[in-house]
């Protein structure tokens, strides 16, 4: 009996540590994705995955998702600290007709794994006239998340809502944008409101987009409810109705820095729509505005005096996109 007993304790041990290695090989750091990959396989270089999607189970907290080649790899949510890569052979695409291209849903993450990043770099997401967001980051994100968004094409967003980069989360954190194009969306190039959710987000998003176009959308870049942020050396045009939109609907206050852009074509330039709302242009140039800025209900648009703007009427408000 004793030799029985431990026999099957053995056994048990013996598979206690095979579905162990079959977890950790599941859970690689680094994963690849091909064009004419499979999701059965394993997502290593030489048995690639065939989609986003199907490659995030086997990638491990805070690893790594590479494409092999310019394929097209799937819409895909991200509910955990990772990394798309697309930029080592040129673009990783993502053809999101009628849905959302990356949705960034985490909603916990334990130690040690606090750092609490997605990185989205080298992707064009397209959204082929019916795309309804090219990245969209919900409420209810573990608090101060980290999202960078680096050298992407986001275009065609023109379902509803209609936006390039969505981020409504309420826990706080940062978005960095950098050299990025966004084009042909509905509503806006740009929107980040911790309120955009109706649940009044009280810990302030920072934001920082630098080398970055937003061109032909309803509105530029908008934000609003206690969001602090920086827009340099961009360019924001053919806009229908902000190209810079500041409104502000719960605690807190938002305040827009905007230093070395272009803004024009735009239905206004600046729109400081609300009270507690501040956007400050420096070294700036805004030519072919139907209204150059708007400041109501107490808004400010503030300028350094070292901006080159044409003779654009000044009045108006719309509401956000």
């Amino acid at each position: 009996m004793d030799k029985f007993r431990f026999t099957i304790k053995i056994l048990a041990i013996a598979i206690f540590m095979f579905a162990f290695a079959s977890i950790s090989q599941a859970q690689a750091t680094r994963t690849w994705v091909s064009g004419v990959g499979d999701d059965a396989n394993p997502c290593s270089r030489t048995a690639p995955c065939k989609t986003f999607a199907g490659a995030i189970s086997k990638t491990a907290v805070d690893g790594e998702i590479d494409a092999l080649d310019p394929g097209g790899f799937g819409a895909v949510t991200l509910t955990k600290s990772i990394t798309i890569d697309g930029s080592a052979t040129g673009v990783g695409s993502i053809l999101n007709s009628g849905v959302t291209g990356i949705l960034i849903n985490i909603t916990s993450e334990t130690a040690p794994h606090n750092l609490h990043t997605v990185v989205l770099r080298g992707l064009s997401i397209q959204g082929a006239s019916t795309g309804t967001n090219g990245i969209r980051i919900l409420s209810g994100n573990v608090a101060g998340l980290r999202v960078h968004v680096e050298n992407c094409f986001i275009a065609g967003q023109n379902g509803s809502p209609g936006r390039g980069i969505e981020d409504f989360r309420n826990n706080g954190g940062v978005l960095t944008v950098n050299n990025t194009s966004i084009f042909n969306c509905l509503a806006a190039g740009i929107v980040v409101d911790p309120n955009g959710n109706g649940l009044g987000g009280s810990t302030s998003v920072t934001v920082a987009i630098s080398n970055t176009r937003v061109q032909n959308c309803g509105f530029g870049m908008n934000f609003g409810s206690n969001t602090k942020v920086v827009i340099y050396n961009s360019q924001i045009s053919q806009i229908t109705n902000s190209a810079v939109f500041a409104i502000q609907n719960s605690a807190g206050s938002t305040e827009v820095s905007v230093d070395h852009c272009m803004v024009n074509g735009a239905g206004t330039g600046f729109n400081a729509s609300s009270a507690s709302t501040i956007i400050r242009v420096s070294n700036t140039t805004a030519h072919g505005n139907t209204t150059l800025s708007a400041g109501t209900g107490g808004g400010q648009v503030l300028s350094y005096g070292n901006n080159q703007a044409d003779g654009a009427s000044i009045g108006g408000v719309v509401s956000p996109g």
